[in-house]
């Protein structure tokens, strides 16, 4: 039996646990949506404030090149998806559970008559939005993956050496317990804690949060003794936890914190932080795991097609992915937003003098996934309802209700009810 991809299997969780167990007949005709009419190609995002800006002005430069009139719109959950849409990986589950509402990009591109050879896509980016066939259901956009982030200025006031940062959880924690010591009341924090602290970690120890036939397994040895460990740290106050998003980053931005675990593409938001001289290093690692460090996953913001729209829309939205395709758009791209480059044009850039200071956090984070980071499997932060548990049983453990172990516990237990995951139950294939 062949493994199936991580969208595949995301989407099979999500469609096969959110539905009834009963399977409809399929109807003899399938009636086509009705083509949506819009003044302007529209293209969906929920970004942020400074995103939004970002985006805004690739818009601009597409219009500018094209002599097209696309215009940025809010994505609303619920709503018919614009004709272009950037979700992100908090909201995938709103695709996976909708798949109707959308069209496989390959779709759309061959309806548009543009081509779209997957073979010059990033192996370690692609792989997360292929179907069965090897056929491109979405754009790895804004992809990346979870490294240390810490401030220089920071190390320096503790008496640690900024060129040496920690390698280990536990020699994190001996550096944590000076910067303590140096005045900082946030030594370090975390944006996204259960992307980074129970599917990266999970993987970074060779013990992945969820096997093969669907079931959550992230109550295991690594991933309690982790998850105790940060307990001891909110204790001892070198940890401060701010929200299941990126509220953190704002914090370790403004200098109050130290250190931070976040995407790698935020590379480019800290870079004109004030005051914080910004360096960067892997995901530490639990050195006494069995078999050593493995590797990180990758995942972000993807770029999908919404179903029903004109042949007209389509072409339009065509050339957009084409144009973001372009070798200059690529640097841009990876300039502007800091994501793993998607071409190997522009991932050769990343060497170059064009990238500058981003040139160390994007080797660092290839050498994290290690050509390995969008392998098979589920990620826990993209199943909406298993993220909140997950994100409600660890602000537990950190606000000392409950220890790790019984924590872990009851997410996994509660996770997988919601699931209903059962030993050989059928995955479901989108599109």
């Amino acid at each position: 039996m062949s493994f199936l991809r991580p969208l595949a299997f995301t989407a099979g969780l999500v469609l096969a646990f959110a539905a009834p167990a009963a399977t409809p007949a399929k109807p003899a005709t399938k009636p086509k949506p009705a083509p949506i009419a819009t003044a302007d190609l529209e293209l969906a995002h929920n970004l942020g404030p400074l995103g939004e800006e970002r985006l805004q002005g690739v818009v601009d430069r597409f219009n500018r090149e094209s002599g097209r009139s696309m215009k940025l719109v809010r994505y609303e959950k619920g709503q018919q998806p614009a004709v272009l849409n950037l979700v992100s990986r908090y909201d995938m589950a709103e695709v996976l559970v909708q798949q109707k509402k959308f069209l496989p990009l390959h779709d759309m591109m061959t309806k548009a008559g543009q081509p779209l050879n997957v073979d010059e896509l990033s192996a370690d980016l692609k792989a997360g939005v292929l179907d069965a066939k090897g056929r491109l259901v979405a754009l790895p956009l804004v992809y990346s993956t979870p490294v240390l982030f810490f401030d220089k200025n920071a190390l320096r006031k503790a008496k640690l050496d900024p060129e040496q940062p920690p390698k280990t959880w536990l020699e994190m924690q001996g550096m944590l317990d000076k910067l303590q010591a140096a005045g900082y009341s946030c030594p370090y924090t975390s944006s996204w804690p259960v992307w980074v602290h129970i599917d990266n970690v999970s993987s970074l120890s060779g013990a992945p949060a969820m096997n093969a036939r669907g079931q959550l397994t992230f109550n295991g040895l690594p991933q309690v003794k982790h998850v105790a460990m940060m307990a001891t740290w909110v204790k001892a106050g070198y940890f401060r936890n701010f929200g299941r998003r990126d509220e953190a980053s704002a914090h370790f931005s403004n200098g109050e914190c130290a250190m931070i675990t976040t995407d790698s593409r935020e590379a480019t938001d800290f870079r004109d932080a004030q005051g914080v001289e910004l360096g960067v290093t892997a995901l530490p690692f639990h050195e006494d795991v069995y078999g050593g460090r493995q590797h990180t996953l990758a995942d972000g913001a993807s770029l999908w097609s919404g179903n029903g729209h004109s042949p007209a829309r389509y072409k339009e939205a065509a050339e957009f992915v084409s144009f973001l395709l372009k070798p200059e758009m690529q640097i841009e791209l990876v300039r502007t937003f800091g994501p793993l480059p998607l071409t190997a044009a522009a991932r050769s850039a990343a060497h170059s003098k064009l990238l500058k200071n981003e040139d160390q956090t994007l080797q660092l984070a290839y050498a994290s996934i290690n050509g390995k980071g969008a392998q098979p499997g589920a990620r826990v932060a993209n199943i909406d309802p298993v993220r909140i548990i997950t994100d409600e049983e660890l602000e537990a453990v950190w606000a000392d209700r409950k220890p790790a172990k019984a924590a872990l516990d009851t997410a996994v237990s509660r996770g997988n009810a919601v699931l209903g995951a059962k030993p050989g139950l059928k995955r479901v294939q989108p599109f």
